[in-house]
């Protein structure tokens, strides 16, 4: 089966009533658990972004203080939760926030690399979605952001 369009399905959606709507949406959280994550972040998240934001940096500190050495596997763990997670929101200044708090754990923990090429380079991606984030904020907030990277 191929799926519609966006507009296809928006179309569609607007033709049904409060009840089928209601059921729809029932049945897509049931299928699989990412829909169920991003219907959670709409109905109880989304008006408390800053909430969001501390919530996923109080994760990532949860995952991130385990004794002992941080793999390249946990580290890829996180970020791959991290930008499911941030891709709910969607908020430059949310990605920002935890983006940066990331890379504060991990110069805080002092985490090396050890030569690992593959850690190395997930931090320096993290470096980059920053920056270009940063671009795409008010230049007021450039301003403080740039100022929280300056000891990264």
């Amino acid at each position: 089966m191929k799926a519609a369009t966006i507009s296809q399905l928006k179309k569609e959606l607007v033709k049904l009533d409060h009840e089928d709507l209601l059921d729809v949406c029932v049945r897509l959280a049931k299928f699989k658990v990412e829909s169920k994550e991003l219907l959670t972040y709409l109905l109880m998240k989304a008006d408390d972004e800053i909430g969001y934001a501390e919530e996923l940096c109080d994760e990532i500190d949860r995952q991130l203080n385990v004794p002992g050495k941080i793999h390249k596997k946990t580290l890829r763990k996180v970020v791959r939760w991290m930008d499911k997670s941030l891709r709910f929101s969607g908020e430059k200044e949310t990605e920002l926030q935890v983006r940066i708090h990331f890379c504060r754990r991990i110069k805080d923990k002092r985490i090396s690399f050890g030569g690992c090429r593959v850690s190395e380079n997930m931090y320096a991606t993290q470096r980059k979605k920053i920056d270009k984030a940063i671009d795409k904020v008010h230049p007021d907030l450039q301003f403080d952001y740039n100022h929280q990277l300056s000891g990264l």
